[in-house]
């Protein structure tokens, strides 16, 4: 498989790439810059926050929902004056949001981490458009990589210290979470289960940070691909491009024991697969 280099060590901590179809585009955020990068065929902007950011999307209004700190933030356009939805988990500082996806109804899940690690503080949010953020899963550590599958019927989703990825049944309609089960295990030794996308054949991509690698698996939770990577911590996968056929990979620099060269950089490699758009906030 055949890897390159579309930024070169860009990023400190690298995360939630998305890509805007309408424009041809590429959102990601850099966590501890802290800063949102919106990247074209030739140049990047970056708009820098005022706390660690965890995830930025397209809304529907044509502008952007992100998560930094413990708040939600909405910006007509990444040079526009932040506006406050609402902020969670009011005393308990060493949290924040981290990734992040919009259902098909345009509901944002987002969920929030334990810097710290502290087991069961964190959560998974649902956040209706016009509405203030409810608590959907609790009991969460590091809420990290969550996609729906094809039908939205299910919710792939990583808590990290759990080393695995769980399936959670969905109900589209109500926007409700029903039963949780083990969908894939990783090993310790393998890396941490971060960030991961769904392609357009119902396949699960899940970057491996520690582990310098990515996962596909079946539907049915097969492991069916592992494709090494030139970084020891990707962190998470996007199909992205005209045809949505290239899957660029953000990855970060953050707690390596040794200089890397490409750490931090954004990857992208056509693995035969394509993905599928981006459903958008509101």
């Amino acid at each position: 498989m055949h890897i390159e280099i579309a930024v070169p060590a860009a990023d400190e901590l690298g995360e939630c790439p998305v890509w805007l179809h309408a424009t041809q585009q590429l959102l990601r955020v850099d966590i501890h810059a802290p800063a949102i990068v919106l990247r074209d065929a030739g140049s990047e902007r970056r708009r820098t926050v005022a706390a660690p950011v965890g995830f930025a999307l397209p809304a529907a209004s044509g502008g952007i929902v992100t998560g930094v700190g413990r708040e939600l933030v909405s910006l007509d356009d990444l040079d526009a004056a932040p506006r406050l939805i609402a902020a969670v988990e009011p005393g308990r500082t060493a949290n924040r949001f981290n990734d992040a996806v919009c259902d098909p109804r345009g509901r944002l899940w987002a969920g929030t981490m334990s810097t710290t690690r502290v087991p069961g503080t964190a959560a998974l949010y649902r956040l209706e458009p016009g509405g203030m953020p409810e608590v959907a899963l609790p009991g969460v550590t590091i809420s990290n990589g969550l996609d729906f599958n094809l039908d939205a019927t299910r919710l792939y989703y990583v808590d990290s210290p759990a080393q695995r990825i769980d399936a959670i049944d969905f109900d589209v309609d109500r926007g409700r979470l029903g039963a949780r089960r083990p969908f894939a295990r990783i090993e310790p030794e393998d890396g941490l289960p971060d960030g991961l996308c769904v392609d357009a054949d119902g396949g699960v991509w899940l970057a491996l940070f520690g582990g310098g690698a990515l996962r596909r698996y079946t539907p049915g939770g097969v492991l069916e691909d592992h494709i090494e990577l030139p970084v020891t911590n990707p962190t998470c996968p996007a199909f992205g491009g005209p045809d949505l056929s290239t899957l660029y990979v953000t990855s970060a620099r953050y707690r390596l024991a040794a200089p890397e060269p490409l750490a931090g950089s954004l990857l992208r490699l056509r693995p035969g697969v394509s993905g599928r758009p981006t459903h958008a906030f509101g």
